[in-house]
């Protein structure tokens, strides 16, 4: 009888340390879930949420650069969740903004289609901790509503571009102008110039009006132009594309243009096929436009720097197609 009470009592002890076994294995396991376990830390290498509004690829040689350069460099590879919207409509892009907020992304990048109505937005982006940076073009806002803006000197851009026109010492200035879409950043800026010579008198307004970055439109432009019979001998036109689309029609007319030709040809954001042209002769003007801000502002994000000033200018210049070079497409142009 001693015996088996100390052979039951033996027994017990097994189970109990067995159960309690059982216990420590299912709760170390992963595969159940306790009310009581502790959430998972953030991982330091999770990726960085970036929403980007901008311009669609299709608008112009420069927004396809400007496209490809961030989604090579907010890529998951170099440790970021990007997430993308394009339109030419201030209000859609207004929308996206707001969606991306929700979503709840780290950084919101931001290249406006027009220069107003951003204010409401980029204050709830800031009550939400999410920081802002613009790029390629500025808007009329608050420095306080963005780290920084990575952008061009529209301003400077139309300078240098009627500078070199006066330069040219015509006879006389009747001028096609085209312009982008209206109230953006490039649009004010590359007309500014312009503007104050049509204002003096130095220069004479034939027509201005906008192709929205379109080289079809800019082609109409031109065509209704040689139809009403009015003389002109500068075509200015605010990107590459309705530059192309101008000297479509201008040799439909069979009007010379270029080095030696009638009428000088001036476009905008240096497309390699457009310093073709140049080189060729038959354009005369490029002005630069850079379409990379992208590593600039990851540099400042992953580095969570402070730039001295919040507005950081690109390095950029004009082309005449009597000094246009070969080295000068392949360091400055855009695509292929």
């Amino acid at each position: 009888m001693k015996r088996l009470s100390m052979l039951l009592a033996t027994v017990l002890v097994l189970s109990l340390v067995l159960c309690a076994c059982g216990s420590s294995a299912s709760k170390g396991s992963g595969s159940g879930s306790s009310d009581n376990a502790a959430a998972p830390a953030k991982s330091s290498s999770e990726l960085i949420k970036v929403g980007v509004v901008n311009n669609p690829p299709s608008e112009s040689g420069y927004r396809e650069a400007n496209v490809k350069d961030m989604e090579a460099v907010f890529s998951k590879d170099n440790g970021y969740d990007l997430k993308t919207a394009y339109s030419l409509k201030n209000d859609e892009q207004l929308q996206a903004a707001q969606g991306f907020i929700t979503e709840g992304v780290d950084y919101l990048l931001i290249s406006a289609a027009e220069t107003t109505g951003w204010d409401e937005v980029l204050k709830k982006a800031q009550e939400a901790g999410i920081k802002v940076y613009l790029f390629d073009r500025m808007i009329d806002v608050d420095e306080s509503l963005y780290e920084a803006a990575v952008v061009s000197d529209m301003a400077k851009e139309g300078e240098t571009a009627v500078n070199w026109l006066l330069d040219q010492n015509l006879s006389e200035y009747k001028v096609i102008h085209i312009q982008g879409a209206m109230g953006s950043d490039a649009q004010i800026g590359r007309t500014g110039a312009l503007d104050a010579q049509f204002a003096s008198g130095k220069m004479t307004k034939v027509v201005q009006q906008t192709a929205t970055w379109d080289e079809a439109e800019a082609k109409k432009i031109v065509e209704s132009v040689i139809n009403s019979g009015e003389d002109f001998n500068v075509i200015y036109a605010e990107n590459d594309g309705m530059a192309k689309g101008a000297v479509a029609a201008l040799d439909e007319a069979g009007i010379t243009h270029g080095v030696d030709g009638k009428v000088v040809v001036m476009g905008f954001d240096c497309n390699k096929w457009a310093l073709r042209e140049l080189l060729s002769g038959a354009w005369n003007y490029d002005g630069q436009c850079s379409p990379f801000q992208a590593g600039v502002i990851s540099d400042l994000i992953k580095n969570n720097k402070t730039p001295a000033s919040k507005k950081i200018i690109n390095e950029e210049k004009g082309f005449d197609a009597k000094t246009l070079t070969q080295s000068d497409i392949d360091t400055y142009g855009l695509g292929e």
